[in-house]
C-alpha cells in the first residue's frame, strides 16, 4: 500500500473518530436533557454501562476498518483481529462477573476488566460493603476468573434502582 493510500485511510479513519465524538456528546447532552425533564430514570450503572457501549463500538468500529484495509497475512490484520477477540472475551468475562455478583444480593453492579492490565474495577449498588460481601466478591473472581485480590478494586456507588 502506497503512502498517499495510508494518509488518506488514517485521515479518513481521524474524521469518522471525529464525527462519531461529535454525535455522542450531541445524543448524551439530549439524553441527559430528556432524564432530568422526563420520567426515565437514569443512574450511575446505567451511564456507566452506555459510556461503555459506546466506547467499544468507537474501538470496534477502528479495528473493522483496519480489517478492512489491509490483507488477512498482513501482521496490522492479524493486530487488529487479536484486539477484537480479546475485547470480545473481555465483555463476556464482565458480563458474568456482573451476572454472579448480582446473585450476591447487590440490585446492581458494573464491572471493568482492563483490556491490557489485569485491574478489575467493581462497582456496586450499596450505601456500604460489608467485609463478608468483599470476601465474597474477592472469591466469585477467584474462581471464575482466577484472579486474586491486589487486582479487584470494589468501590460503593448508591445509586437508586
Amino acid at each position: 500500500m502506497s503512502n498517499t493510500k495510508k494518509i488518506a485511510l488514517m485521515s479518513t479513519l481521524v474524521l469518522l473518530l471525529a464525527v462519531t465524538a461529535i454525535f455522542n456528546f450531541v445524543l448524551a447532552g439530549t439524553r441527559t436533557a430528556t432524564a432530568d425533564v422526563g420520567s426515565i430514570d437514569v443512574n450511575y450503572f446505567t451511564t456507566f454501562r452506555a459510556n461503555r457501549t459506546a466506547t467499544r463500538n468507537e474501538e470496534f468500529v477502528q479495528l473493522d476498518s483496519i480489517i478492512a484495509a489491509y490483507a488477512t497475512d498482513s501482521a496490522e490484520y492479524r493486530e487488529a483481529v487479536e484486539e477484537k477477540q480479546k475485547m470480545v472475551s473481555v465483555m463476556e468475562d464482565e458480563l458474568v462477573m456482573e451476572s454472579i455478583i448480582r446473585t450476591l444480593g447487590f440490585s446492581d453492579v458494573a464491572v471493568s476488566i482492563g483490556n491490557d492490565s489485569n485491574n478489575i474495577n467493581v462497582f456496586v449498588n450499596t450505601n456500604e460493603l460489608t467485609q463478608e460481601n468483599i470476601e465474597k466478591i474477592f472469591y466469585a473472581f477467584e474462581i471464575e476468573q482466577n484472579v486474586r485480590e491486589g487486582n479487584i478494586i470494589i468501590m460503593p456507588v448508591y445509586a437508586e434502582s
